[in-house]
């Protein structure tokens, strides 16, 4: 019999398939200010109604710093300091539609930018702070940026591209700007010279607020532009797949370089009044367990490589704290391994909900509810006013358990407004007609609920046979001694292609020829006979994006000593 795990509670979405039936995007509407005249501006939904109502003397956000030490902001703060920050752009010449790039770690400052940013019509191009400085300057000198938020130490790591970024009039820097050029004014002094009463300006639904940069497997990054209309499909989704509610301590992990750290890490739950946590400082089991322990967090929105993290620092570490006020955990960024999903049943007691979307779709499309039961492995189903499909070549749905291209039917409200100056390239997500086709391979069962096999690129063909990376590397990870797997196709000429694996240990594990040979039969045991990697190799790290994706490409790259294509959102 298939494993579930059942319903603990149903949460704000009561029924999905009465959802299902009845749920318009236009009965959202009423829920934002612009229904009864206000000005249609997402940063006006997310900080200015709240601070206009009891909300006021409500904590926005609590940000946490490296070392540990929190600053707090209540909405009608964060109402004045980023009015403050709009009106001081405008004085230094920025306008509508300008583009402005937030250079900076997860501080507050970071938070008061992007708002300002929006409140002014600005579009922001948040950047993770580990971008090098040719990443940067790609990603400057294709949307002709103008200004530049940014701290002194990464304003000096891009010394090196100073001169070509032409367009940029200036570097506002978070902190002291002593000795770094007429370019630089201190954010403090735009802050200073700004109006706390700045009224936000008035956009239309298709008019951009962000412009986040993507990586493809090859080609340079793109700018995905998503429209203010976006918070209409983002305060759905907050309210009933990360199930928020008014008392709630939320913390998403991820970067705002990233778009689930902007759509669901700053705009998504604020539009619903909810309070934030940001945490400035690197990965660390027992800091992570203790800001959920000491903030009191109720709903968490993390990814699979953090939470795979969590398991290798063992089962112990999480006895020593009180996880009692949590009560909601979500995933993304990449499949959530089955693996991983009995760990949080098991030593949490918590179910984790998977949720699949991309930057190019603005907000969750499928996803696992409250409501629903789980089918550890599988991406969910579609939210309410989605239409999700799996079809060949041609846009025909393929019957269920049959393997096909992810396809949606366009015009959700988050959906892409197009890719910045590059029409070519947005028109290839709709080649299919009639279908948004996100580039990934999956199935449907007969329930409904959606199963990821890989990106389209990544399916690995031998024996004559399809296979799904991600389906090995779950069942890699099931193994004790594995920490984490990347598995690649590598040519074989009797095979078309073999399936090699990359693997990190588990920290009480040694390399040896001995555990290769026993991982393999493990996998032998639990897939198809051609399913099981027949060269592994051991490794000390997997290459990861900031956003925790195990990038596949770079490691077939190495592999066949093939260029590695752009590597601007690796780790470190």
């Amino acid at each position: 019999m298939e494993e579930t795990i059942p319903p603990k509670q149903a949460g704000n979405l009561q029924d999905y398939e009465a959802a299902l039936k009845e749920f318009t995007w236009s009965s959202v509407d009423k829920e934002f200010d612009w229904s009864k005249g206000g000005a249609y501006n997402v940063a006006r939904e997310a900080i200015d109604r709240h601070a206009q109502n009891w909300r006021k003397n409500k904590i926005a956000l609590y940000s946490i710093t490296a070392t540990n030490e929190v600053r707090k902001y209540t909405f009608g703060e964060l109402s004045e300091l980023t009015g403050r920050f709009a009106s001081g752009l405008e004085k230094l010449g920025a306008v509508k539609g300008d583009r402005i790039f937030v250079f900076l770690d997860r501080t507050s400052e970071l938070y008061i930018a992007m708002i300002g940013i929006t409140k002014m019509g600005g579009i922001s191009g948040p950047l993770f702070s580990a971008l090098g400085p040719e990443a940067v300057k790609d990603r400057a000198l294709d949307s002709s940026a103008r200004f530049f938020i940014t701290s002194p130490y990464l304003y000096k790591r891009l010394e090196p591209v100073l001169d070509d970024l032409v367009d940029v009039e200036k570097f506002i820097i978070v902190g002291d700007n002593e000795g770094l050029g007429e370019k630089t004014v201190k954010f403090e002094e735009v802050i200073g010279s700004g109006d706390p009463n700045y009224q936000a300006v008035n956009m239309a639904p298709t008019d951009p607020y962000i412009i986040h940069y993507t990586s493809g497997s090859t080609g340079k990054p793109k700018g995905v532009l998503l429209g203010h209309k976006s918070m209409i499909q983002q305060w759905y989704t907050s309210r009933y797949v990360l199930d928020l509610r008014e008392e709630d301590t939320y913390w998403c992990t991820a970067d705002p370089g990233w778009v689930t750290g902007t759509s669901y890490g700053i705009f998504g739950p604020w539009f619903l009044g909810t309070t934030l946590i940001s945490y400035e400082g690197r990965f660390d089991a027992r800091t992570w367990y203790s800001i959920i322990q000491n903030y009191g967090v109720t709903v968490w929105y993390t990814a699979p490589t953090a939470l795979r993290m969590l398991m290798r620092a063992g089962d112990d570490l999480v006895r020593e704290f009180n996880f009692s006020k949590l009560r909601h955990v979500c995933s993304v960024g990449e499949p959530l391994n089955a693996e991983v999903v009995r760990w949080g049943m098991r030593v949490l007691d918590r179910r984790i909900h998977d949720t699949w979307w991309q930057t190019e779709t603005g907000a969750q499309l499928i996803c696992n509810y409250p409501c629903m039961a789980i089918k550890p492995g599988s991406m969910g189903r579609p939210i309410p006013g989605v239409i999700a499909a799996v079809v060949d070549e041609n846009g025909v749905e393929v019957p269920p358990k049959k393997e096909g291209f992810l396809a949606l039917r366009p015009g959700w409200p988050s959906m892409m407004l197009g890719i910045w100056r590059n029409t070519s390239r947005f028109k290839e997500y709709f080649r299919v007609p009639g279908w948004y086709i996100a580039g990934d391979q999956a199935y449907k069962d007969e329930d409904g609920y959606f199963w990821f096999l890989g990106r389209a690129d990544d399916v690995i063909k031998t024996s004559g046979e399809r296979l799904g990376p991600f389906e090995v590397e779950s069942a890699l990870i099931e193994h004790p001694a594995v920490a984490e797997a990347g598995v690649i196709g590598k040519p074989d000429e009797l095979r078309g292609e073999i399936v090699k694996a990359f693997i990190t240990l588990r920290p009480e594990h040694k390399p040896s020829e001995q555990l290769k040979e026993d991982i393999s039969k493990f996998v032998k045991t639990r897939l198809a006979y051609y399913a099981y990697p027949r060269e592994i190799e051991f490794v000390d790290s997997l290459p990861k994006t900031r956003s925790g994706k195990i990038m596949r490409r770079v490691l077939k790259a190495k592999e066949l000593g093939q260029p590695l294509g752009d590597l601007s959102t690796l780790e470190d």
